[in-house]
């Protein structure tokens, strides 16, 4: 469906900090989900009217696409890490910690943005729920071809399917983000992240 919101005029300034508001809008999806979050929820949050919304940003749908891009590592940055990591597995260790860690600031709401932005299932934006498979699936494709250098150096089992342990990765990561939601404590969140990481192939 063709969008309605204004357009913004060339060459007219913002009335307000743009990336100060594009952070309340990422805590408040972040809270929220994203189908749940209205656009009144949004401008409360953002200090800023529903008409500077749509000029700075398009539409609710737009705002959140951008607040992904601000919440995920940058595909280049989460590419230095693996590259820098001295084995696969020291590189998903430190993303599982990572996660349990964050998951469970005391500035941010609990969890994942990613995981809590679909939690609605199908009522979602297909554009959204891609926008978030596209992310997810970029890090399971980059830990995965981490991991199938460790098979080709020997580090690996020939017999390794570097696919499966990165989605295996992926899939601890978000359900560790379910739990926090629920409460559960950082300490938690790092055994289970300990725990999976005994079904790393020596």
């Amino acid at each position: 469906m063709k969008s309605t919101a204004p357009t913004r005029k060339p060459g007219r300034p913002l009335s307000f900090d743009r990336q100060a508001a594009l952070k309340q809008a990422m805590l408040t999806f972040w809270q929220h989900g994203y189908e749940t979050t209205s656009i009144n929820d949004l401008t409360a949050a953002m200090g800023i009217s529903a008409p500077s919304l749509y000029t700075a940003f398009g539409d609710k749908q737009q705002l959140f696409l951008e607040s992904t891009r601000l919440y995920a590592t940058a595909p280049e940055d989460l590419q230095r890490q693996l590259d820098q990591a001295p084995t696969a597995q020291s590189a998903a260790r430190a993303m599982l910690y990572a996660a349990a860690h964050g998951f469970t600031g005391t500035s941010t709401p609990r969890g994942c943005l990613l995981a809590s932005a679909t939690a609605s299932g199908s009522s979602t934006s297909q554009a959204v729920q891609h926008a978030v498979a596209a992310i997810r699936q970029d890090i399971i494709t980059r830990l995965t071809a981490r991991i199938a250098q460790d098979i080709t150096s020997g580090a690996l089992p020939p017999a390794t399917s570097a696919a499966a342990l990165a989605a295996m990765v992926v899939a601890v990561i978000q359900g560790m983000s379910i739990l926090a939601r629920d409460g559960s404590t950082r300490e938690s969140l790092l055994g289970i992240a300990d725990c999976a990481l005994t079904c790393w192939p020596a």
